[in-house]
């Protein structure tokens, strides 16, 4: 049976499996499309919160930007997994107890304003739009090469995929899908990663294989890795080359975006108590560990694994020849790769060898000019495929390729469908019953909330055939303006009475607004090429990157709310009362309808 079949089978088959959950799960009323009838289990929903969390950055781009950058970017760890602590900490709780649909809904009755309801779902549509555009990249990505189309078809095929089964099942039939799902991505990224930290160190354990000894040569891995890249001109990947203060917010900024991501807040409303969300916290956090454990080893494996293939014979004789490339079995995957458009490799000096290296770096621009060459000759290689193709670059059984074809696909979908969710709930929940239409029927309700999900879904994949980024890197500005807009309104919400809903409407309209400017300045003007002012190489702000400045606008958003709410009418009695009636423990066995 050939790989293509193979592919077709584990793709297959799994997504029968989802769609067969959704349809089994549909959601009938609006309780069960917004909160799943409030009905989850806290290991069921901790599963489903992890699928929800690992998204095609986690699981197609994290790793691969860690390998093409190393330690400096371990902040996508540290900042996500930061993050998660945060929001099960600090708003989880404190959100299911209060007891509505959705996150839009909290900000309204708590700022006791229709307009800062309606500013929320403004906020919570531009970033989860912003979301779900990195989740269609790596749908593009996934379906590109395991149906060996082009990256626009296999954007398109997926966008499909999604839409027939988030329209349909709502939470009810998302979260059961995604339990699948979560099995699925576990399986597809770990096995892989144990296989290959067995060739390259003997440890199972991936996570404990990366600090182990590389067997081929008895060196520590991480000693190896480090002195391959430092001879080709790359940076040491151990160690830490970016600015340290963007490095920071950057982190910080993922942090708080994270806490204040939508889609991952809904997730705790499913739950019968209080206490179950903070059980489904725990349980979470535990599945996320799996993956985020895991994701460092397969980085650093992946990228000597590549280096090692491009200079077969060692850095000091000749690079890989075009004639082994095309005849020889073990760099099939190259082939596959380039038809999707996102791998190429140009025979630039005519020598008949693939010369792979860093070409800016000026030590060796003049060693290139010494043996003749012209420049990196691997001319192409998105880091969003890495993942993807890391069975096939370790020469690894054609299942386990299959394998990771469907935890790949698993992992952007389950995603992009609890996105889809969070902004079609904003749309009919929050928008047309909480302010254009507050008589509209249930089943006109649901209706509402499909169509806007069918339009954020066609949306969403017209941005992701133009991204701002890799898969990664696009969600990260997702975060961003999270962390500006909704972290900070929630958390005031939440913990301080002074705080009133002219501070909040003007805190979240200057962070929001503030941070997309920048990003825009940086990316272009809604994303579209060439019509941005600045880079993230030459940024507007000293070392501040588009990715980086959430955490400024969430400091502009503390800073302006408080100023605002300062200077104009006190918060009433009732509502300082209500804060205090969801903050203290009394009652937090059951959720209170404010």
């Amino acid at each position: 049976m050939d790989q293509f079949t193979i592919n077709l089978l584990f793709v297959g088959t799994s997504f029968a499996l989802y769609i067969g959950i959704a349809i089994w799960a549909r959601a009938g009323s609006t309780s069960e499309f917004y909160a799943a009838g409030r009905g989850v289990h806290p290991v069921t929903n901790g599963m489903a919160t992890a699928a929800d969390w690992m998204s095609a950055a986690s699981f197609i781009s994290m790793a691969g930007l860690i390998a093409f950058t190393g330690y400096d970017n371990s902040s996508f760890l540290m900042g996500w997994t930061g993050g998660y602590v945060l929001l099960a900490l600090l708003l989880a709780p404190y959100l299911r107890k209060f007891g509505k649909f959705t996150v839009s809904e909290f900000i309204g009755d708590r700022f006791y304003s229709p307009t800062a309801r309606i500013v929320a779902v403004i906020c919570l549509i531009v970033a989860s739009t912003t979301y779900v555009i990195g989740q269609m990249t790596g749908v593009g990505v996934a379906f590109g090469r395991f149906l060996e189309v082009s990256n626009t078809t296999g954007l398109l095929i997926g966008a499909c995929v999604v839409f027939a089964y988030a329209v349909f099942g709502g939470m009810k039939g998302v979260t059961y899908t995604q339990v699948a799902q979560y099995c699925v991505l576990i399986m597809a990224y770990t096995i892989p990663a144990i296989f290959i930290s067995l060739q390259l160190t003997g440890n199972p354990i991936p996570a404990l294989g990366l600090f182990g000894d590389h067997v081929a040569s008895g060196e520590p891995l991480l000693a190896k890795l480090d002195a391959i890249v430092r001879e080709l001109g790359f940076n040491e990947y151990t160690a830490h080359h970016a600015d340290t203060f963007n490095m920071v917010l950057f982190t910080l900024s993922l942090m708080i975006g994270t806490a204040g991501l939508p889609h991952v807040i809904m997730r705790f409303f499913t739950v019968p108590r209080v206490a179950d969300a903070r059980w489904s916290a725990g349980w979470a956090l535990v599945f996320i560990a799996l993956l985020y454990l895991t994701a460092p080893a397969v980085g650093a494996m992946a990228r000597l694994n590549i280096t090692d293939m491009m200079w077969p014979n060692g850095t000091d004789a000749q690079a890989v020849s075009v004639e082994q490339i095309e005849n020889d079995a073990r760099y099939d995957w190259m082939a596959t790769w380039e038809k999707t458009g996102l791998l190429a490799w140009e025979d630039k000096n005519g020598d008949g060898h693939i010369q792979y290296y860093n070409d800016k770096n000026t030590d060796m621009q003049a060693k290139a000019a010494d043996m003749g060459w012209e420049g990196n000759e691997l001319t192409n290689f998105n880091r969003d495929i890495l993942v993807l193709a890391n069975p096939e670059i370790a020469n690894l059984p054609s299942w386990v390729i299959g394998l990771v074809a469907a935890g790949g696909l698993a992992a952007a979908l389950s995603t992009a469908a609890g996105l889809l969710l969070a902004i079609s709930s904003a749309v009919s929940h929050d928008l047309i019953k909480g302010s254009i239409n507050p008589n509209i029927s249930e089943k006109g309700e649901l209706m509402s909330a499909r169509i806007a999900m069918a339009v954020a879904i066609a949306v969403a994949t017209y941005l992701g055939l133009n991204p701002p980024g890799f898969a990664a890197q696009t969600v990260a500005l997702a975060f961003g303006l999270a962390a500006a807009s909704i972290f900070p309104a929630l958390m005031m919400g939440i913990f301080s009475k002074k705080i009133n809903n002219t501070g909040a409407v003007a805190g979240m309209l200057a962070g929001l607004g503030v941070t997309l400017i920048y990003i825009f300045l940086h990316k272009g003007w809604l994303f579209i090429p060439d019509t941005n002012s600045f880079t993230d190489a030459d940024p507007l702000l000293g070392t501040i990157k588009s990715t980086s400045f959430g955490a400024i606008g969430a400091a502009i958003n503390f800073a302006t709310a408080y100023l605002v709410a300062s200077i104009t009418r006190e918060t009433p009695q009732e509502i300082k009362d209500l804060v205090e009636s969801v903050r203290i423990p009394r009652g937090a066995g059951t959720a209170q309808d404010h």
